[in-house]
């Protein structure tokens, strides 16, 4: 209910607002203090002072107008009724001259006021002690307001004499008294109306405890943060590590639980998350299943998953899953252990190449498939696995079409056994007519259109291409969105993220920000993982990588490639007996699943730096599967080692020349892994069972009768990962050369100038600081050590190596000889001899001819060494040896007499 504003405040609307109004004093005390000392000033007005009692007088309306002054409206609008107006000056009433000028005034004032508001409001706005008031003020001023027409005004019988006359002291006595006590009264039954209003304002306040009005404003204290006080609580040690250690718990669940949402809700995001149920049915109706969906599809990650919840996993049984490379593996299954919540190694483990991280709690496992073939060493039936997955079939690795013939057999032995298929969409027919027409389940992606561009001429240089292109992208493109590149190896990809990070450093602040990140198969996990890391805010990422990022990894984020156009692929030469890595062009079918990557996430654009010309014409359909095009030696030991001795009739999917399984047999013999009929030997035997190539493998055992099998497990360790052991600066490019230089051997070429890389290396105490000293990678030697250490336990358990501290002190340059040996004893096949004009090398088998590449300590020597052998071929502009070794005549004549005739040692 709204009150009435006006002289005397306004009505109740409730206790705070209408104390606000009124100016009351906050209790009834103080109402009661405030009329005493009123009441004190007004009695002193009679004493009969007439200059005092006019001061007292005035005093009382200053009190009073301290209580009302700021409800009192100066601004009139007009003069209504009878009222005298405002501007009628007060020498108008002669009979009112003894009052002060000011009080009339301000009595004037107020009964205007109360006029404007009963004639905009009506009069039934007033409470009943408003009207009172008002119609008070309204006689008294309707007394004084004596003008010029006065004579209609009839003075009381007091004022006159008997002689009829008006007698003027008496009646300004009379006026005076009256006037006197007239206020007086009002200034009573004001101040009792003051206390009544008090005690309302308690009642209310109590009442406003209990119930609350839907009009009643509300008030609230603010603090102004800057004034505020910090306090902080005495809380003893003890109880604050505590108090820490509970809000660091919460964060942490609260953290976890954002994490799980999010994961759960990019698993049912995923295309084969509404085909789980007809998936895992299918998976129970077949023994054989082939998948085919587009990569991002989710069937890496989650079908594992789907496997594991519907009770593949019981019983100690295992859900296996193939990966054609070992990055893959590594960071799938990093992926799916966060997705289980679980750490990599319990219920998610991972097996590649000497390094596994597996245990009896593993029930979802992911490998090579090299590791898998591997397994079948010493476990013909697989008897752990419930279920294996031949993940990225399409790619028809070697690893990969051995298993399948391996599982061709096996599925005839254990009809338990399920095997699972997932490939991309190329030649799924092919697999589902290879396993007896097996079923095919066709998971959608969710791919959105990309746009392709191609160059108007070739470019002669396509690294060189691709950088201006990731700038022109970069720079050009407003939108958010990384960027993919694919080139053909380490190399490649070391050389553009060097040259783009020192073109952003010199464009600093010119440019936004630009994210840096390689991916290969020899780079550190922990370099690997970053390619999965959230692109910052106003960043873009760039990420280089080789083929593997076509189907086995998918990145999120990416909205443009840029390809290459080539692949580096092993090419065996079945007709030379050589193998040699070579860059080539790639098939429409991986240029298609590379440009396909750039519409994962929304549409994008893939800018090929080849013709469409080139597309239409000089690239091959498919891929050629790495069984037709590589060296067969290790893949047929271990097949002879499975007890798969009639290899012309096993079931390949695509059969291998027999030119090329001849060549496999004819160097297993001269290995001596094979009899003169064909037979395993124990030699052969025990070179299976190292998970390196068949000639390191005869290198080792070799060792083992020279005693230096140490030194030689250390050399076949770093020729692992040679390819990242060297840091080339080029800010320190001199200081860098003049590093490795100090390691160089001058009679035992690149073979013990890794024997030197090690030897100090462990003098070091593994030392990193030494590593950044030398410019040496820390990661590839800490890599080299857990192979090392691998190749040592399978050494022991063969026997092969003894205790170091039982051995006597050898002559350095003694020991050198034996391991040079015992190179040669596994690479005799792969030696060449200087061409009589000293500026060539001519292989003794093929007569192929080579150069030392310039990497190598032995490139430029002088004079020239005579007879070498190498590690590998590298093809490029030219046909490079890389990794060589000095040898004598007389070594090779020992460990090749069934391999070379005698006129190529001449």
């Amino acid at each position: 209910m709204s009150g009435n504003k006006g002289r005397f405040g306004k009505r109740v609307r409730d206790s705070e607002t209408w104390k606000d109004d009124l100016d009351l004093p906050s209790d009834l005390e103080s109402v009661h203090t405030s009329k005493k000392r009123i009441d004190k000033k007004v009695s002193k007005t009679t004493d009969g002072n007439e200059e005092k009692n006019i001061d007292k007088t005035d005093a009382v309306l200053d009190e009073e107008q301290m209580l009302f002054g700021n409800k009192i409206s100066l601004e009139s609008n007009g003069n209504n009724g009878a009222a005298l107006s405002p501007q009628q000056p007060i020498e108008a009433l002669p009979h009112t001259l003894e009052l002060p000028k000011r009080e009339v005034d301000i009595l004037r004032l107020e009964v205007t006021h109360f006029q404007e508001r009963v004639a905009r409001n009506g009069l039934t706005s007033l409470s009943a002690e408003d009207k009172s008031e008002f119609q008070s003020r309204k006689e008294l001023l309707q007394k004084l307001q004596q003008n010029n027409h006065s004579d209609n005004y009839l003075l009381p019988d007091d004022y006159i004499t008997e002689e009829g006359k008006i007698d003027l002291a008496k009646k300004a006595k009379a006026l005076k008294m009256n006037m006197r006590a007239e206020r007086k009264q009002r200034e009573n039954e004001w101040y009792e109306n003051q206390i009544n209003r008090a005690q309302q304002v308690n009642q209310l306040s109590k009442l406003k405890k209990e119930t609350t009005d839907e009009t009643e404003i509300k008030y609230e204290y603010v603090f102004d943060k800057s004034h505020m006080i910090d306090y902080v609580a005495d809380v003893p040690e003890d109880e604050m590590k505590e108090l820490e250690n509970k809000i660091e718990l919460e964060e942490l669940i609260e953290q976890e639980e954002k994490r799980v949402y999010s994961i759960e809700e990019t698993k049912k995001s995923l295309p084969v998350f509404q085909f789980r149920d007809e998936l895992l049915n299918a998976v129970k109706k077949y023994q054989v299943l082939i998948v085919v969906g587009e990569t991002g599809s989710g069937k890496t990650t989650q079908l594992p998953q789907y496997l594991y919840e519907a009770g593949y996993g019981k019983h100690g049984k295992i859900i296996g899953c193939t990966q054609p490379r070992r990055v893959a593996a590594v960071s799938v299954a990093a992926r799916v252990a966060d997705e289980v919540g679980t750490r990599v190694g319990d219920k998610v483990g991972y097996s590649i190449r000497f390094d596994e991280r597996s245990s009896e709690n593993t029930v979802i496992k992911y490998m090579t498939d090299g590791m898998l073939v591997r397994e079948f060493l010493t476990d013909h039936d697989l008897a752990k696995y419930s279920v294996m997955i031949i993940d990225e079939a399409h790619e028809r690795t070697l690893q990969t079409d051995i298993l399948l013939g391996l599982f061709k057999d096996l599925l005839k032995k254990r009809p338990d056994l399920k095997l699972i298929i997932s490939s991309a969409t190329i030649n799924a027919k092919k697999f589902s007519d290879y396993f007896d027409s097996a079923p095919i389940f066709n998971v959608p992606g969710r791919r959105y259109p990309v746009e392709i561009f191609y160059t108007q001429q070739p470019e002669a240089n396509y690294l060189s291409a691709a950088i201006i292109t990731v700038f022109q992208i970069h720079i050009s493109q407003n939108s958010a969105g990384d960027i993919l590149v694919f080139l053909t190896g380490q190399d490649e990809i070391e050389t553009m993220a060097e040259s783009l990070a020192e073109t952003c450093k010199k464009l600093e602040g010119q440019i936004k920000e630009m994210v840096i990140c390689p991916i290969y198969a020899n780079l550190p996990p922990e370099q690997q993982k970053k390619i999965f890391e959230p692109t910052p805010k106003g960043a873009r990422k760039v990420v280089i990588s080789t083929n593997i990022a076509e189907t086995s990894l998918t990145i999120d984020g990416i909205v443009y490639v840029i390809d290459c156009g080539f692949v580096k692929e092993n090419i065996y030469n079945a007709t030379t007996g050589m193998e040699s890595l070579e860059v080539l062009p790639c098939s429409k079918a991986s240029a298609d699943q590379r440009a396909g990557r750039a519409g994962r996430v929304g549409p994008g654009k893939c800018f090929r730096l080849y013709t469409k010309w080139v597309y239409l014409n000089d690239l091959p359909r498919n891929p050629t599967p790495e069984i037709l095009r590589t060296d067969l030696t290790g893949v047929v030991l271990l097949m002879m080692t499975l007890g798969i001795t009639d290899l012309v009739h096993f079931d390949f999917m695509d059969k291998p020349s027999t030119k090329t399984l001849v060549k496999a047999l004819e160097l297993l013999y001269a290995l001596g892994a094979l009899n003169e009929r064909g037979e395993l030997t124990n030699i052969g035997i025990k070179m299976a069972m190292f998970p390196t190539k068949p000639m390191l493998s005869k290198s080792l055992l070799a060792s083992s009768e020279l005693k230096c099998c140490d030194e030689v497990l250390s050399i076949v360790s770093m020729l692992e990962d040679t390819g990242s052991l060297f840091v080339n600066s080029k800010e320190k490019k001199e200081m860098a050369k003049n590093a490795h230089a100090s390691f160089h051997s001058k009679i035992g070429g690149d073979h013990l100038t890794l024997l030197q890389i090690w030897n100090r290396f462990v003098e070091s105490g593994f030392s990193p600081q030494w590593c950044h000293d030398n410019f040496l990678q820390y990661k590839a030697l800490q890599k080299a050590r857990n192979v090392k250490k691998q190749l040592q336990r399978i050494c022991r358990r063969l026997g092969l190596l003894s205790d170091d501290r039982q051995e006597p002190e050898r002559d350095p340059n003694t020991t050198a000889l034996h391991v040079m040996r015992a190179i040669t004893a596994g690479y005799f096949p792969q030696s060449a001899r200087l061409s009589p004009r000293g500026d060539t090398y001519t292989t003794l088998s093929r007569k192929q001819p080579v150069l030392i590449h310039p990497s190598s300590t032995l490139h430029g020597a002088v004079p020239p060494v005579k007879l070498i052998v190498y590690h590998e071929l590298v093809m490029t502009t030219k046909e490079f040896m890389r990794h060589v070794m000095p040898v004598q005549g007389k070594w090779l004549a020992e460990y090749g007499r069934n391999y070379f005739d005698k006129k190529d040692l001449l």
